[in-house]
């Protein structure tokens, strides 16, 4: 119920055009985002950093429909790239394609990717974040060509989508790098899993297809992203039990969520990323994260109250 009224709220336009003027709602989501600006979100990167914890920005936003806006976000992320040289910071991009401009033509977007896959140079993944259900398919086509192309580009895949499986065995072969999450749009019960029983499931199963044997042979590179715990602790054993190091596959989390279990894994030698949000546009992004995990409304109510 709880997950369902987020992800509404997420998509309505006047709650977010008039809930983040007001102070509470900007409290709260300080939580889950170190500020607005770049500079905040390299500020607490470079925090995590002394501790082990790399990095990866993105600058919310989505659905930009005019060709000028999606110009100005390429050139934000080419800024973005060029401070992570210049700092020498463990750090990667991740962005969606309805900010590049998917929505206005396939060939703006795939130009816009192109010029940050080229400024982030071989060693630096550039993340494609995946978007709702429609966008599903325009979205792998266009990693297709980049990954073709180029090998510092991944995509993200979505485990409460039914056909993640399918999906995952057909990039297989071009060597991708994912990073797999759970799903936070709303989606309907003919292409998703509604229980999330179901849903960690699924995600436990892909998992292990990422870091089975055949995956490993083909170059992929596996990003692990969830706070569950439980799941957490599954993965590691699966991947010790079945011969992995720490370092063969990375855990990704998002800034402010599970704090203590961030530290754990980078203490005890996994490799492990946590995803810096920053920008103004963060009212839907963060209706999302709480729709992924109500458990976090309540945390955010009590740090609003005490």
């Amino acid at each position: 119920m709880m997950r369902s009224v987020f992800l509404w709220a997420s998509q309505n336009r006047w709650l977010r055009e008039r809930l983040p003027r007001y102070r509470f709602a900007r409290k709260s989501v300080a939580r889950f985002m170190p500020g607005e600006e770049f500079a905040d979100a390299l500020a607490a990167a470079q925090t995590l950093a002394k501790q082990g914890i790399n990095a990866v920005f993105t600058k919310l936003g989505e659905n930009i429909g005019d060709k000028k806006e999606a110009a100005e976000v390429r050139e934000h992320y080419l800024g973005v790239l060029g401070n992570i040289e210049r700092t020498g910071l463990n750090a990667e991009i991740s962005v969606k394609l309805t900010q590049l401009g998917l929505d206005l033509s396939k060939e703006t977007c795939f130009e816009n990717l192109r010029a940050l896959v080229e400024r982030a140079g071989e060693n630096n993944i550039v993340w494609i974040d995946m978007e709702s259900s429609p966008y599903l398919d325009r979205t792998l086509e266009l990693y297709r060509r980049a990954r073709e192309a180029y090998a510092n580009v991944g995509v993200c895949l979505q485990a409460y989508l039914y056909r993640t499986a399918k999906d995952l065995a057909a990039l297989r072969p071009l060597g991708p790098a994912v990073r797999l999450v759970k799903g936070a749009y709303q989606e309907p019960a003919s292409v998703a899993f509604s229980r999330k029983r179901d849903v960690d499931e699924n995600f436990f199963a892909l998992s292990k297809e990422l870091l089975s044997e055949a995956s490993r042979q083909a170059g992929v590179r596996a990003a692990v992203a969830t706070h569950d715990g439980a799941l957490i602790r599954r993965i590691a054993e699966h991947a010790l039990a079945a011969g992995l190091s720490k370092q063969d596959f990375e855990f990704q989390m998002l800034y402010g969520i599970q704090r203590q279990e961030q530290l754990r894994l980078a203490q005890q030698g996994w490799r492990s990323r946590v995803l810096f949000a920053y920008g103004s546009f963060w009212f839907p992004w963060y209706m999302r994260r709480l729709a992924e995990r109500p458990a976090n409304a309540w945390f955010v109510l009590r740090n609003l109250f005490s």
